[in-house]
């Protein structure tokens, strides 16, 4: 008896687990999303006084036929700014977060040592609207409902392909609520690897254990952790999408692609 209740604990278990992996997959439908390769941050050189993020590795990245990954932020008085970090020290090297400032006050501020400003959303996306998709990297700081909702509104209208994702689950669950016809990717890694949570976190967000909730399109992992089961039968089981990061060589690109997953490449030009 002891046998058959630890049998169907575990089997309650597996189907739980199983059960918090699903999402919509609607990407299924989209495969040219998946074909696509998706300059990360642009397509950027800083070598030649193109920075990351920047309204010029984007235009080039268009022009070029890729898509393109970005990144964003709110500012102080709800504007979409496209950067990396919420810190501007690597970037400007400044003493300041861009979620305490304004947008007047942000456009002061020059990426990388370059004559380049911090461009905001509504700059980029004209770039990309008859041509590759845009896919949108949502980056919280205890602000995830107002970002879902200034990410909306910036859409409105927008006729261009735009993909959006993030590492805080809580962010696609509000774009779930706010857009539900908006494509939702769940952005992870093996966070065992790096330390930058806690042994509980890890679990649930590398292992994708909270897609019931945010029921993303996509998985977006790290294609160095792509082997990681929960992604294995995300893809199986319930057809998600997936996007590698960050893709540096072509023979990676190769890998990747073959698998069929779309690349996010970085520091160096494969065809469009």
């Amino acid at each position: 008896m002891v046998v058959l209740w630890v049998f169907a604990a575990v089997l309650g278990m597996g189907v739980l687990y199983l059960l918090a992996l699903a999402g919509p997959g609607r990407l299924r439908d989209r495969p040219e999303l998946l074909r696509c390769r998706y300059a990360h941050r642009g397509l950027h050189n800083l070598a030649d006084g193109v920075p990351e993020n920047s309204l010029e590795a984007f235009r080039r990245a268009a022009e070029r036929g890729f898509g393109a990954e970005l990144d964003i932020h709110l500012t102080r008085d709800g504007r979409l700014a496209v950067i990396h970090d919420s810190s501007l020290r690597r970037a400007c090297g400044a003493d300041a977060e861009v979620e305490d400032l304004t947008a007047a006050q942000l456009r002061a501020y020059r990426l990388f040592g370059t004559g380049a400003a911090i461009p905001f959303l509504e700059d980029v996306l004209p770039l990309f609207e008859h041509r590759g998709p845009l896919l949108v990297e949502l980056k919280t700081r205890r602000n995830a409902r107002p970002l879902a909702a200034a990410l909306c509104r910036a859409l409105a209208g927008y006729r261009g392909q735009v993909l959006a994702e993030s590492f805080d689950p809580r962010v696609l669950l509000a774009l779930r609520r706010l857009q539900p016809d908006l494509l939702r990717g769940q952005l992870s890694k093996n966070f065992r690897r790096d330390d930058s949570c806690n042994a509980l976190a890890a679990l649930l967000l590398g292992g994708l254990c909270l897609n019931f909730l945010s029921r993303p399109d996509f998985i977006a992992y790290r294609f160095a952790d792509r082997q990681n089961l929960s992604l294995r039968l995300c893809r199986r089981l319930f057809h998600l999408g997936e996007m590698d990061w960050t893709i540096t060589d072509p023979a990676a690109l190769r890998e990747a692609e073959a698998g069929g997953a779309a690349a996010i490449f970085e520091g160096f030009q494969p065809d469009p």
